[in-house]
């Protein structure tokens, strides 16, 4: 399994932007694919972001395309989640997660490493 640790959360306002990073550690990580999902309070974890091991193939949910983006280094063993426009409806706790195979998916249930979280507030 891959060890992950988020980083960068905080309070913003709405239309700010904040930067979410994940350092990996473990030997699946530069061979597999990440994931970031979220979990507002109430509500179910969502997907929100994914990328293959080679950068080459990304996801986006819906709600967050062409605001945020998903990237990774390999070298640094971290994974970024660049946010933009941040809307209120962006609260929630972020997540980061791991799967050992190369292509990444949107189902929580295929990750089988996940961080401890990290809480982003956006505020209106």
């Amino acid at each position: 399994q891959v060890q992950l640790v988020e980083s960068g959360g905080g309070l913003v306002q709405a239309g700010g932007s904040l930067r979410l990073s994940c350092a990996a550690s473990g030997r699946t990580f530069s061979t597999g694919a990440l994931g970031w999902f979220r979990q507002a309070p109430g509500k179910e974890r969502e997907f929100v972001a994914a990328i293959s091991w080679s950068g080459d193939i990304t996801y986006y949910a819906d709600s967050v395309k062409g605001r945020f983006t998903i990237s990774r280094d390999n070298v640094k063993n971290t994974v970024y989640l660049q946010m933009s426009s941040l809307k209120p409806e962006d609260t929630a706790v972020y997540y980061c997660a791991a799967r050992p195979f190369t292509r990444p998916t949107m189902n929580a249930f295929d990750y089988n490493s996940w961080g401890q979280g990290t809480q982003v507030t956006v505020s209106s």
